[in-house]
């Protein structure tokens, strides 16, 4: 008994540490992750943005290549890291040997120091133009995933391609959802790898086009995860209130179409930009700010989509950095949450200066409340029975 004391005093420790920090594990959200381009002349190295996404409690990122500076940079970190095939590459790692070769040379000295959990083979290939390239798509990805199943890392890392949301030729209703016939033939084996080697569907989901192109007819209220009527799908009826799980769950019906219904859709970007060209309807700070701080707040929930309820959709934001060297419109340079300086764009609820995430709903927010008061309570009472031992002795 002359022990009991000391052991309480030890778990007033661990309790009173747990109520301090404990908050901010539950802030953490692991299906979040964020697309960190590199298309700016301005922006931080690599090892600055590594403690800007530790700062923001982010574990997930996704880059567009596989820059050594990057890879070096984020070694023993917390970061897992998704890592891509420049779309150019594919027709030579086609071969086998030049698949293993580039495995490598651009993974295998990085792993697992840093935590590599995924490569891209290009990028929206199956809406591009480029048929030949298409043709190369599914026989490079078969090269890389046999490289890596060589060198043992095929349970570590999956291998996958985003796809834009035109690789549907219908999404409305979700339950219509189906592909392109143009890729009749090529997509039943893509589908095929991905069952078989148990990788996503990556798909790179904007609600924000979808309002742009059409502001008089798609509500913004739907896009922007804000509070609305939604939509029934007249066939299962479904309640979707948002069109980013409408457009996931179309997805999800394309594939059952081929055969394929129990492959994992994972939307690889999604975002809204924060400024664009006058006719680039919608694209504004202010709306840029309620879609990220509605989504990231679906996120904190784990959701998953009304077709799949209970299976947690993972996200990754596009983007962190507004990148000034982008081609094209000018919303294409405004995409990011940070200015280069790591500033926030707007508020979307994430503070790189007190490392937080205060994007909870009011339910959540209880559960919070409820739960540090719970630890409080439980510290003090130890406290006291601590105090009441002593006096015993």
């Amino acid at each position: 008994m002359e022990k009991l004391p000391s052991k309480i005093a030890i778990s007033n420790i661990l309790l009173g540490f747990y109520v301090l920090s404990g908050l901010d594990f539950l802030r953490q959200v692991e299906s979040l992750g964020i697309n960190y381009g590199q298309v700016g002349n301005n922006l931080p190295p690599p090892d600055e943005v590594l403690n800007l996404l530790q700062s923001l409690k982010l574990t997930k990122a996704r880059i567009y290549d596989t820059n050594p500076q990057v890879l070096t940079s984020f070694a023993n970190s917390s970061i897992e890291l998704i890592v891509t095939v420049d779309n150019q590459m594919l027709s030579t790692l086609m071969d086998p040997q030049q698949a293993l070769q580039w495995v490598g040379t651009h993974i295998r000295p990085y792993f697992p120091a840093t935590r590599i959990t995924g490569i891209a083979v290009g990028n929206e290939i199956f809406t591009g133009d480029d048929t030949t390239l298409m043709a190369y798509l599914v026989p490079a990805m078969v090269s890389i995933h046999a490289a890596l199943v060589r060198l043992g890392l095929d349970q570590f890392i999956q291998v996958s391609t985003p796809s834009s949301l035109g690789v549907l030729e219908e999404s409305y209703p979700p339950s219509g959802g189906s592909f392109r016939s143009e890729i009749n033939e090529i997509m039943p084996q893509f589908l095929q790898f991905l069952e078989t080697t148990k990788a996503p569907f990556w798909i790179n989901a904007y609600p924000y086009f979808a309002y742009k192109d059409d502001p008089n007819r798609v509500s913004l209220d739907y896009v922007l995860f804000n509070r609305n009527s939604g939509m029934i799908d007249p066939y299962t009826k479904l309640h979707y209130d948002n069109m980013l799980y409408a457009q996931v769950d179309a997805v999800i019906f394309a594939m059952a179409r081929m055969g394929y219904e129990g492959i994992q859709v994972m939307v690889s970007e999604t975002g809204w930009p924060s400024k664009g060209d006058p006719n680039e309807t919608g694209a504004t700070s202010e709306n840029a700010a309620i879609y990220n701080r509605n989504l990231l707040r679906r996120q904190m929930e784990n959701e998953g989509t009304p077709l799949r309820p209970n299976n947690r959709l993972e996200i990754y934001v596009f983007a962190l950095f507004n990148e000034d060297m982008k081609p094209g419109p000018t919303s294409e340079r405004n995409y990011g949450l940070l200015q280069p300086d790591g500033t926030m764009a707007y508020n979307v609820g994430l503070s790189p200066m007190s490392a937080s995430i205060s994007l909870t709903s009011d339910a959540t927010k209880v559960k919070q409340r409820e739960y540090e008061s719970l630890l409080r309570s439980i510290f003090l009472y130890l406290l006291a029975f601590q105090v009441f031992m002593r006096r015993q002795r």
